[in-house]
């Protein structure tokens, strides 16, 4: 039996077996595609108890059909879809109004929206072509912490204390080369960037800021690569250059994504997470050849 001065321990979260996400608000970008890890965020925020979760994208063929999903299985969880450009910035400030409009705060930004840009040798790349990475990549996720953050600051009868979390997704590639074409590469990077500048410029305010760096992810975005590796019957070659030599799921990420988005992760900032099966713990290696 423990003394009577026995200490207890100072707990900075709701038990851990209890849903992450409990009356959180939460927007999403880039939440339309059918295997996205927009999407199986939005279910793993939903799953864990958010009070509401916004589904954005500048496509929305999908957008009705995830809605329709989540009510299904979350009755009590408000979910709406908003179609937007993620660079654009009166949209971006526009979906947070209306957070904050219909339950007075916002809890979680996860600006996951982007795009590959242009796949070929840097030489080739013209400056549309890399400014337009840049915009969606980039200013995308700036815009986000750009009226997120203050919008997270404030409190009201259901938040008692200001504070938040932006999450960012960038990419393995943004850690080490050979992972990405140029421009998606140096967007990624800046996006890390974001992250830790952010994070110690929003010192005090209870808002972090922390990128998630996924590996390769099977997603609408690389499905083009893990089709044309099933139809030449070679799929199990994908992702052999990892530690767990398979590539990974998008709840695999979401997964991550919950936990920088739940007050667990109260200690985490300005962190870039790379959640990739080991592949950017070393410097490439062919399988078989070095033990």
């Amino acid at each position: 039996m423990a003394p009577n001065n026995y200490p207890p321990i100072h707990e900075v979260a709701p038990p851990s077996t209890q849903p992450r996400a409990n009356g959180k608000v939460v927007i999403i970008t880039g939440a339309n595609s059918l295997l996205g890890i927009g999407r199986a965020a939005a279910s793993q925020f939903a799953q864990n108890g958010a009070r509401a979760v916004y589904l954005c994208d500048f496509a929305d063929d999908n957008l009705a059909a995830h809605k329709k999903d989540l009510d299904n299985r979350f009755p009590s969880v408000d979910i709406h879809v908003c179609k937007f450009d993620a660079a654009d910035e009166a949209a971006v400030r526009n979906v947070i109004t209306d957070a904050l409009q219909r339950y007075q705060r916002l809890d979680v930004f996860f600006a996951n929206a982007g795009i590959l840009g242009p796949q070929t040798l840097f030489s080739n790349v013209d400056s549309e072509g890399f400014m337009q990475t840049l915009r969606v990549n980039t200013l995308g996720p700036f815009l986000a912490a750009k009226y997120a953050a203050p919008a997270m600051q404030k409190t009201s009868p259901t938040k008692s204390a200001p504070g938040g979390s932006i999450i960012m997704t960038a990419s393995v590639a943004g850690l080490r080369s050979n992972a990405g074409a140029t421009p998606y590469s140096a967007s990624k990077a800046a996006v890390i960037s974001l992250a830790q500048t952010l994070a110690f410029q929003l010192v005090g305010t209870g808002v972090r800021v922390n990128a998630v760096c996924p590996g390769l992810i099977e997603t609408g975005m690389t499905s083009a690569v893990f089709d044309a590796a099933r139809a030449r019957g070679t799929q199990g070659k994908i992702g052999q250059l990892n530690p767990l030599r398979r590539a990974g799921h998008a709840d695999e990420i979401a997964r991550a994504v919950l936990f920088l988005g739940s007050d667990d992760a109260s200690y985490v900032n300005g962190q870039a997470w790379a959640v990739d099966g080991g592949l950017s713990a070393g410097h490439p290696f062919v399988p078989g050849k070095l033990a």
